[in-house]
């Protein structure tokens, strides 16, 4: 296996936004997550996609913290709000679609940045 491979990926289709989360290999077989957000361009020429790199002395951390950080807010700060509202059935194909009926799933994928978060002990 050569580095930077896809070995295992997920899709979460979120309005107008999509997020992956791909298990990615190295050069000396070892995984990685890399986290991207996906959004449409408003100009509606291709995406702009912001990027976290998850090194695994890292996963627990990370984990630990967004697991706090979002009971946080649904305990704390919006306990009565409904987070089922917007959940969808798997494999909707509006999802796929703006508003003016633009297939966000044709478009070309036209730039990346990346931001690789590290946490020191």
């Amino acid at each position: 296996m050569q580095g930077n491979d896809e070995v295992y990926s997920e899709k979460i289709k979120a309005g107008k936004r999509t997020y992956f989360f791909d298990v990615r290999s190295t050069r000396s077989n070892d995984y990685y997550i890399t986290i991207t957000e996906s959004k449409r361009r408003l100009n509606g020429r291709g995406y702009d996609k912001h990027k976290i790199f998850l090194y695994k002395e890292d996963f627990n951390k990370f984990l630990a913290s967004l697991t706090r950080t979002v009971d946080h807010v649904k305990n704390e700060l919006l306990p009565d709000y409904d987070y089922n509202e917007f959940d969808h059935r798997e494999g909707d194909d509006y999802d796929d679609y703006d508003t003016d009926g633009y297939n966000r799933a044709e478009a070309q994928e036209e730039s990346e940045s990346a931001l690789t978060i590290r946490w020191e002990d």
